[in-house]
């Protein structure tokens, strides 16, 4: 394994992150911020770094495999430790260990914050917490793999390691025209939100940036109050639509815009669709029942369960005065996700529904010992090796969800907020209960908690195979690490 290599292609990903904070800088300039100097500042030192380690480093050649896990695991680390210089340069921070924080939500979508008052931020913060949410949503590996060429073989690796789910889909014969693909898609979806914004009387810096922590199922807002801020119905009912199909398979919306006729076909957006439908009306029909208003009620109830399910994150008032049956439905919600291949976090549904598919299909071979049984997706067979893999990420995931909370709980974090912080960040939902609940935020937590809390969100989005295959010694074993 060569890690000048490594270095190499990792640090281009740090010159998309530069000039993204670039763009940042230049709005803070438009809009008249003073600390517009350092985010320009921060930009310039991000970029200086990444094309110098390019340069010196870049190798023309395919990555191999370990190789692949490594690129993926520090430049996303990279980019939340670069991410901090527009926070501590500006200002707007003046701890280190928060503006990592802020960074690694930003940067992973989580939505986490350790802000208290959102809207004393620069406009020129705002906009750079909103374009490290939609850089990470999509995934900064793969706008590598749509604009690189010489990559070879490890561009494969790369979009594999990245792509969110179990078994992610190639759209057409490359793997560079599928990135592209996903990127036009995730584009289209962005501006169709912001115009919609904009119709509804958003100002253009609200439509952008709320397009952008939208279409990312990041959550992050310009208002303290999130979109409840806004109070309007018609910004709730669009914003809605579009963290519905945000959640959805970007491959689905491909085809789907190609004239292939492919949501209703699939399993997996049938049991999405119905997860989201059913929680939203369960939580509505409860709050009705305890006197709230049914129309206030409908939209709110569906409003947050598809926020929490898409692990979006947006809240349209506080969850938590709800009653305990709708705050436990949408505290299950934390444990599902989206669908495989979108920009949301979570567990994902498809696995979701393999892992119980395999636990129906144990229970008959108790019936029946001596049958071939399968488990199937669609009409197809299920292969063992991605059950078995499925399984492994399943038991994985709620044991670093637990062992988090175990320790947030010996650092003097109660009980429920240590658990909802877990299960918040490791399925980068952002929001969670207890003391960091809707209208709540992290900046009290110690240092250290906030440290594993950015690790878990690390390992959530990169769906942890990635961050702790890193920590393996036969990773290393045996290896020369520069040649």
């Amino acid at each position: 394994m060569s890690l000048r290599r490594v270095a190499g292609v990792a640090a281009l990903l740090q010159v998309a992150v530069g000039l993204a904070m670039a763009l940042s800088a230049l709005v803070g300039l438009v809009y008249g911020d003073g600390d517009a100097g350092g985010i320009a500042l921060a930009a310039a030192i991000t970029l200086a770094v990444g094309l110098t380690l390019h340069r010196a480093y870049r190798y023309r050649g395919e990555l191999t495999h370990r190789e692949g896990f490594v690129v993926v695991a520090t430049a996303w680390a990279a980019a939340a430790l670069f991410g901090t210089l527009p926070y501590l340069l500006s200002g707007a921070f003046s701890s280190p260990f928060l503006a990592f924080f802020e960074s690694m939500s930003g940067i992973t979508a989580t939505g986490a914050t350790v802000v208290g008052d959102v809207e004393a931020l620069s406009r020129g913060v705002l906009f750079w917490r909103a374009i490290s949410q939609w850089l990470g949503g999509m995934g900064i590996i793969v706008l590598l793999v749509a604009v690189v060429t010489y990559l070879g073989a490890g561009s494969v690796h790369l979009f594999t390691l990245e792509a969110a789910g179990p078994a992610p889909e190639r759209l057409r014969p490359r793997v560079t025209q599928t990135a592209k693909a996903l990127w036009l898609v995730y584009v289209a979806l962005t501006a169709s939100h912001a115009s919609l914004l904009l119709a509804g009387g958003l100002s253009p810096f609200d439509a952008v940036t709320h397009s952008f922590t939208t279409a990312a199922t990041g959550g992050f807002s310009t208002l303290n109050a999130s979109l409840g801020g806004f109070e309007s119905n018609y910004v709730e009912w669009v914003t809605l639509a579009f963290m519905y199909l945000s959640g959805i398979n970007l491959a689905l919306h491909y085809r789907a815009a190609t004239g292939k006729p492919v949501y209703a076909k699939s399993s997996e957006w049938r049991v999405y669709t119905g997860v989201a439908l059913v929680a939203g009306f369960l939580i509505a029909g409860l709050r009705v029942a305890g006197g709230d208003a049914p129309g206030d009620s409908i939209r709110e109830g569906l409003f947050q369960s598809v926020a929490i399910l898409t692990t979006t994150g947006y809240t349209a008032g506080d969850y938590e005065l709800w009653g305990p049956g709708a705050q436990m439905a949408l505290f299950s919600l934390f444990l599902v996700g989206g669908m495989a291949g979108s920009t949301s976090g979570g567990i994902k549904v498809t696995r979701v529904m393999l892992l119980a598919k395999h636990a129906a299909t144990e229970v008959r071979r108790h019936l029946h010992p001596k049958a071939v049984l399968l488990a199937r997706l669609d009409g197809r067979p299920v292969r063992s090796e991605l059950l078995a893999s499925v399984t492994g990420f399943i038991v994985l995931y709620l044991a670093i969800l637990l062992g988090a909370a175990v320790a947030l709980a010996m650092m003097g974090v109660d009980p429920l907020t240590a658990i909802a912080a877990s299960a918040a960040t490791v399925g980068n939902v952002g929001p969670g209960f207890g003391e960091v609940g809707a209208l709540d935020n992290y900046g009290w937590m110690p240092a250290p908690a906030l440290c594993l809390l950015s690790f878990l969100m690390l390992v959530g989005r990169l769906e942890i195979y990635t961050v702790l295959l890193l920590l393996h010694r036969e990773m290393w074993k045996g290896r020369k690490a520069f040649r």
